[in-house]
């Protein structure tokens, strides 16, 4: 008799621990933020006392609201992390109602006429493809717009919405005056998204390198150069942090859902050293077209 109390008095208790109806519905129903780049967001940054933005945006989003994913690994372009079936490995974790940040063009650029590092993207707007073999194993390469869509495609067919930002700056400061320009990997990070047919389907532009060129601006050559212990593309923590929060307040700026679930309002950012929003329209489409 005791022994059967006992086993009810357990399994009661084993009952109590497990999760009720609603706590699983509640955790099922918070999205997940997953991040896709290069060392410019991943975790520890490019080594040596650097570090990407990425480890810090969780702390923009209540953990209540949206979880953020960390999928970025340094040295990686939109071709490397497309090759090594990184994009495939996110798409198939991603669920319906979820958010994927996609944000490359450091490690893009170069050649493919001499050597190819793996990395290098063809070059193009569009569906222009190259011809290489990469340690010994022919390759098809592909545009960077190309790798962006068809890795964005795989996310929305899920059900997630997808935001491809432009990639943070280099020192603006490196020069002894601040410079800061739009390269050709900022544009086609906006044109990916107008390819795949903007905010109505599901597909957004975050100008993220504009807006973090503009923080470092605002604060300064001397705090910004002490934040680049080791190169001119890799920041440490605080200036990272400061990364981050443009990123959000690119967000906010924006037109995508994804802000509304962000702790801080658009004037709580605007009325720090980030600035205020750069598109006029309030758009995360119309940053080119100013």
């Amino acid at each position: 008799m005791r022994a059967n109390i006992a086993i009810v008095a357990s399994l009661m208790g084993m009952a109590s621990a497990l999760p009720t109806d609603v706590e699983v519905e509640k955790r099922q129903s918070v999205p997940t933020i997953w991040l896709c780049g290069d060392s410019t967001t991943a975790e520890g940054g490019g080594g040596s006392g650097t570090q990407g933005w990425g480890p810090y945006l969780q702390y923009s989003f209540d953990k209540s609201k949206a979880k953020v994913d960390n999928r970025a690994i340094g040295g990686r372009s939109a071709r490397s992390y497309s090759r090594e079936g990184r994009f495939d490995t996110v798409a198939g974790l991603v669920q319906s109602g979820d958010w994927v940040v996609i944000e490359f063009g450091h490690n893009d650029g170069g050649s493919l006429s001499s050597s190819d590092n793996g990395r290098t993207d063809c070059f193009g707007d569009g569906d222009q493809t190259c011809k290489t073999t990469y340690n010994g194993v022919a390759e098809t390469v592909l545009t960077f717009p190309a790798y962006i869509t068809n890795a964005a495609k795989k996310f929305n067919e899920k059900g997630a919405k997808v935001i491809v930002a432009a990639a943070t700056p280099n020192n603006v400061w490196e020069g002894g005056s601040f410079a800061w320009s739009a390269d050709r990997f900022y544009y086609y990070s906006w044109l990916a998204v107008q390819q795949l047919g903007g905010p109505s389907k599901g597909f957004y532009f975050v100008p993220h390198g504009e807006y973090a060129a503009q923080a470092m601006k605002n604060l300064g050559a001397d705090t910004v150069n002490k934040n680049y212990p080791n190169d001119h593309t890799h920041p440490a923590a605080y200036l990272s942090d400061a990364i981050h929060k443009a990123f959000v307040l690119g967000l906010q700026c924006g037109t995508s859902d994804l802000a509304k679930l962000a702790k801080n309002s658009t004037d709580s950012l605007t009325s720090t050293f980030l600035g205020g929003c750069i598109d006029n329209f309030n758009s995360t489409v119309h940053a080119l077209l100013r």
